[in-house]
């Protein structure tokens, strides 16, 4: 008796987790839509205080690429 339990659990347990895969996927946008818009405004304000930055203006606006790109790739990306 104690081994059907562990196995209806087990089946519960696998169907519970197919479930979970869309909260997974929507999480996954989500952090991905506000990596993109925090790399959107750091590349607007780097743009925008070229003259105060000076020789880092390229650093900062290569980082807030990397943002949008990464943010990108989580909203685009298919969670198996």
């Amino acid at each position: 008796m104690y081994r059907y339990k562990c196995e209806v659990y087990n089946e519960e347990w696998t169907r519970m987790s197919g479930e979970g895969s869309f909260g997974l996927s929507t999480t996954e946008k989500f952090f991905g839509l506000i990596i993109m818009v925090v790399g959107v405004i750091t590349l607007y304000f780097t743009l925008m205080s070229m003259d105060i930055l000076l020789s880092f203006t390229g650093f900062f606006a290569f980082l807030s690429v990397v943002l949008v790109i990464l943010g990108l790739v989580l909203m685009t990306a298919k969670p198996e």
